[in-house]
């Protein structure tokens, strides 16, 4: 089996923040309050250092907020994918398979318009409950291992794609690993042996 992060791995960029911004940019007096404890969010997940404890007491209140306050959440998420499919890499494109495994920290509901457009079925993501304004789940460093064992309890990783070291915990149970920088493509593990130092 195939795994892939998403952001700035299939994506170029991160999602979550574009949809911020994509929200900022069409209700700005409703969003812009969010900007300080969005960024240090931002911040501390790029970081490494946002613990899942932390993301799911800071942020569930503004997401239920942000639920109450702005309607057709569905049809907005449709809406961002019109505007930013673009920036899928074409080198994913162009090797992409349909049983091929989505693994991200960014919502689950927002990557499967996405991951259904381009013919991928297999996601696993961040749960919110987007009609009762509910976060779920973080599929967020070692919650990504327990989030696909949910789904895949016994599966062998084959390969496993992503841009970032804080994937460690997944690259360890991967038997080859690659790292993705914008298109750049770098085998990290083979066989489950590390090429590099980490």
């Amino acid at each position: 089996m195939r795994v892939f992060d998403f952001d700035n791995t299939v994506y170029n960029g991160e999602s979550a923040l574009d949809f911020f911004i994509y929200y900022l940019k069409k209700f700005p007096l409703q969003v812009a309050k969010y900007i300080p404890e969005f960024a240090r969010g931002v911040i501390k997940y790029k970081r490494g250092s946002l613990s899942i404890d932390e993301a799911l007491q800071s942020y569930s209140s503004i997401f239920k907020d942000c639920c109450r306050r702005f309607d057709d959440i569905p049809a907005e998420i449709e809406r961002f994918w019109d505007k930013n499919a673009h920036n899928v890499k074409q080198f994913y494109l162009d090797m992409k398979q349909p049983d091929d495994v989505i693994l991200s920290a960014s919502p689950e509901v927002v990557l499967k318009v996405i991951c259904s457009r381009i013919g991928v079925k297999n996601v696993i993501g961040s749960q919110l409950d987007i009609e009762k304004g509910e976060i779920h789940s973080i599929c967020y460093r070692e919650n990504k291992i327990g989030r696909f064992k949910e789904h895949y309890p016994d599966t062998v990783i084959d390969e496993f794609y992503t841009d970032s070291f804080n994937d460690k915990p997944f690259m360890d149970i991967s038997n080859d690993v690659y790292l993705v920088k914008k298109n750049k493509i770098k085998k990290i593990k083979e066989n489950g042996k590390y090429l590099i130092n980490i």
